[in-house]
């Protein structure tokens, strides 16, 4: 029969399969499109004038522009050409399917406009959503080209103001400004991140090499272990940030942001999180969660959230460099992981090897070794196989 802990391992490694081969869960905060770091750092400065219950900011790193009524009454904004664009209100967002800034402000580059989309056209409404809030990607707050401003080629290194922004907005006979701000913010330095992640790795990874069967070799376990549960707890934090900078509230918004465009990220480390306290716990198949966990913890964290190290505005809600912490822990963990589990793999392998090769060429004094270890007459000593 095949042993517990090889059974084990199978199905781990099946269900890792099953989780790759799902179709990812559709992004229901961050789009597709949503920037994984950036150099431009968008803000809502002020709404003139503010009624009481209309909110307005940026979310996903400044990609899109958020805006809330409460006020009890719709508003409309207005797009590139003066043309209703969206309606706020009690009823729900409506958006007009006549207005080039409908389909321009899907994605961040912005869809192709259709025949029917005419600024001058009488609007037509379409609910698109039941609640409060509209978020889009609004090419006024955006920095569209490929290349840098030309002030910001000139004097990379220094911050610079490259426009300030307004979005109108009409509420009733009112009418109401976003007002707001596009700076450049110089990147940071990536290589002190790096030279970080590299140390952590090396240090993770010693633990391999280290003999299993040893008091050194079943601390060098746990504290790989204990050092990858950091790491997954990194990643969950991670998550959490790119939930909130997305615009998640409150607890079951929170949830369900994680749930709809977070979920692998955060499955990777709950796993981590796991796989660390068995490897604390000692387990049997250990040595194959450390591995396990690891790698996906190095993918699916910590190279998935790499423009974090070099980018100055990260779609992590908090301190920027907060973020760099955690994805160089999700890297350092991850890589330390995988390349202890491996090691310690390897080894107990070929430790195996001649206890197999014995057994193989004389079964019975095999029997009579292991029945003198153990206590046990010869004959009740059954030879398992593999």
């Amino acid at each position: 029969m095949t042993p517990a802990p090889l059974r084990r391992a199978g199905l781990a490694v099946a269900a890792a399969l099953a989780a790759l081969l799902v179709p990812a869960t559709p992004a229901a905060a961050h789009a597709a499109d949503a920037p994984d770091g950036t150099d431009y750092r968008a803000e809502v400065t002020a709404i003139s004038p503010a009624p009481p219950g209309l909110t307005a900011r940026m979310i996903e790193a400044g990609a899109r522009l958020e805006l809330t009524n409460r006020t009890g009454r719709d508003v409309e904004v207005y797009g590139y050409s003066g043309e209703p664009y969206l309606r706020i209100g009690p009823g729900g967002v409506y958006e007009n399917s006549r207005s080039p800034a409908t389909y321009l402000n899907r994605t961040i580059a912005g869809d192709i406009l259709p025949p029917e989309a005419d600024p001058a056209a009488t609007p037509v409404w379409r609910r698109i959503s039941d609640g409060p809030t509209a978020r889009w990607h609004d090419q006024r707050t955006l920095w569209l080209e490929s290349t840098p401003p030309a002030q910001v080629s000139a004097d990379p290194t220094r911050q610079q103001r490259i426009r300030d922004w307004v979005v109108p907005v009409r509420a009733g006979d009112d009418t109401i400004e976003v007002r707001g701000t596009l700076d450049w913010v110089p990147p940071p330095d990536a290589y002190p991140w790096w030279v970080a992640a590299t140390l952590g790795f090396l240090l993770i990874g010693a633990a391999g090499p280290v003999p299993a069967g040893t008091t050194a070799g079943v601390r060098a376990l746990r504290a790989a272990g204990a050092l990858l549960a950091l790491g997954g707890a990194a990643t969950v934090a991670l998550t959490v940030g790119r939930a909130l900078d997305a615009g998640a509230e409150g607890v079951g918004g929170v949830l369900l942001g994680l749930v709809g465009g977070q979920l692998w990220t955060l499955l990777t480390g709950l796993g981590a999180l796991a796989a660390g306290g068995y490897a604390l716990a000692r387990r049997g198949a250990a040595d194959f969660a450390l591995a396990l966990a690891g790698a996906a913890l190095l993918l699916f964290a910590g190279v998935a959230n790499l423009a974090v190290l070099s980018r100055s505005v990260a779609p992590v809600a908090g301190p920027a460099p907060l973020a760099r912490v955690m994805v160089t822990l999700a890297l350092a963990t991850g890589a330390g992981a995988l390349a202890a589990g491996l090691l310690r793999l390897h080894a107990a392998a070929r430790a195996a090897r001649p206890a197999r090769a014995a057994r193989a060429q004389d079964p019975r004094k095999f029997r009579e070794d292991a029945a003198s270890r153990t206590g046990e007459p010869a004959g009740s000593v059954k030879l398992s196989e593999s």
